[in-house]
């Protein structure tokens, strides 16, 4: 919590940590910035895979250990691309009520679970508040659910905004948001493999192999880059 504020401490969506691991280069445990610990990031595996190459930790071809199950990373330059555990879980058409307002939804876990909303016009969507009240939905009780808003675009890309549970606020890119956004696009909308994602932190690629809705060997590729290094003096 104190590493993450973002006016007494780094500042940060969460904090990544690289543990020793029997079965892999390394294992990846995940902190989100209100303490709690989810079993996937999709961006921060892309942020770690980076990391762990540039330090020597892991070669540029790596497995990642991770509460969700292993993962395969290639690192090439800035582009990281992550081979994702395959979705589950998937449900269409949700009607969802809250207050006077009654909302379709779809649902898919990607690592963690995400509901999909699709909008026709993304800068418009009160993401804060609108996700708040789905994230916290009684259909998603106990563990609450992450929400992406998605609007379709001409060329056939998305764009996406999503609300972080646990962050408990709009993030700049998701990427387990961009893979469960991509899988409902295809099973919904027919988009094919792969599918071009806009978020506002930057834009990614999600690839995968489709067999009567049953989606297999899911990738994430986008880029990924240091910003900067250092030493954080923190009182316990």
């Amino acid at each position: 919590k104190k590493l993450c504020d973002r006016r007494l401490g780094v500042g940060a969506d969460g904090l990544l940590v690289v543990e020793r691991s029997r079965k892999a280069d390394f294992k990846m445990r995940i902190l989100n910035p209100d303490g709690s610990e989810p079993d996937m990031c999709g961006n921060g595996s892309r942020c770690i895979a980076l990391y762990a190459n540039m330090r020597k930790i892991a070669p540029a071809r790596m497995a990642i250990e991770t509460k969700a199950g292993l993962l395969t990373a290639s690192v090439r330059k800035d582009v990281v691309r992550i081979n994702m555990t395959d979705p589950k879980g998937l449900k269409c058409s949700l009607a969802i009520k809250s207050g006077k307002k009654s909302y379709q939804l779809h649902y898919v876990d990607t690592g963690v679970p995400h509901a999909v909303c699709f909008v026709d016009h993304i800068d418009k969507v009160d993401v804060a508040g609108l996700g708040m009240e789905i994230r916290f939905h009684r259909s998603f009780r106990p563990k609450g659910t992450n929400v992406d808003f998605v609007m379709l675009n001409r060329d056939s890309s998305i764009s996406v905004r999503t609300y972080e549970r646990g962050v408990e606020a709009e993030t700049l890119a998701c990427g387990t948001g961009a893979v469960a956004s991509a899988i409902i696009s295809a099973a919904v909308k027919g988009l094919g493999s792969p599918v071009n994602i806009h978020a506002q932190g930057g834009d990614l690629k999600v690839y995968f192999k489709d067999k009567t809705d049953r989606f297999r060997e899911v990738f994430l590729e986008g880029k990924a880059r240091e910003v900067f290094t250092g030493q954080l003096s923190i009182d316990p």
